[in-house]
């Protein structure tokens, strides 16, 4: 299964004068951790990474892996940069292996959920996605004010990884597109193809890294599991 890392975008609500994937998180490159997370997966034979049009820094980071490493340039939203990197895979993967997808704003992946994701999927026919529990009560919200209290017994927070079948994630994606719909991840693509998606449980620690306040509960977690994917003899 190869593993597709996006880091296309900037991260403009980190603010900074690098993009947010570049940033540092406990003396790294927070793409160098997720990248490291998904390298320590048994799961995953090979990493493409894809890249901002005018990314001017993942050269001169000088990554080695022990899987093989490939790069492609994304487009301006987050489909056309998955798109990107399923094109750039289709002389790797044939229309039924699965592809996972991840943002490199996730530094915090434990690779043992990776696998969980990938046991849990066996057999079913689309593929699926780490996610958790909503635990705190949710407001819908209209100008300022509130006007409903949803059910949180039905109401799971999405994280990636996110594993599909190569041809059906691209086909979803291309649908998409096509009918003007801008998805916000990979299962919503593939709900709006009619496809039901599992949901395996993930983690709370597996953060995504969006506002400066999120660096310091990231480098708290890292901290806390004890073992920086960073120092593994991989």
């Amino acid at each position: 299964m190869w593993a597709i890392l996006v880091a296309a975008g900037r991260g403009a609500r980190m603010g900074g004068d690098l993009p947010k994937q570049y940033q540092l998180l406990a003396g790294k490159p927070i793409i160098e951790r997720s990248l490291r997370a998904l390298e320590a997966a048994q799961a995953v034979n090979g990493i493409m990474v894809v890249l901002g049009q005018n990314d001017e820094h993942w050269d001169k980071l000088k990554l080695r892996c022990s899987k093989p490493l490939k790069t492609v340039l994304g487009g301006a939203e987050r489909a056309d940069s998955v798109l990107s990197g399923l094109d750039a895979l289709a002389s790797e993967c044939g229309k039924d292996d699965w592809v996972m997808v991840h943002d490199a704003a996730r530094p915090c992946l434990d690779p043992a959920l990776v696998d969980r994701l990938e046991a849990a999927l066996m057999g079913h026919p689309c593929g699926g996605l780490l996610a958790i529990p909503v635990r705190d009560t949710l407001k819908q919200v209209r100008e300022g004010e509130v006007v409903a209290t949803l059910d949180r017994a039905q109401l799971w927070q999405a994280q990636t990884p996110q594993v599909y079948r190569y041809d059906l994630l691209r086909q979803a994606l291309l649908q998409a597109s096509d009918k003007g719909v801008q998805v916000t991840d990979e299962t919503m693509a593939m709900e709006l193809a009619g496809y039901h998606p599992r949901i395996v449980e993930g983690a709370a620690g597996n953060i995504k890294i969006t506002v400066p306040e999120d660096m310091l509960l990231a480098e708290f977690l890292l901290d806390r599991a004890g073992m920086d994917p960073l120092e593994l003899d991989l």
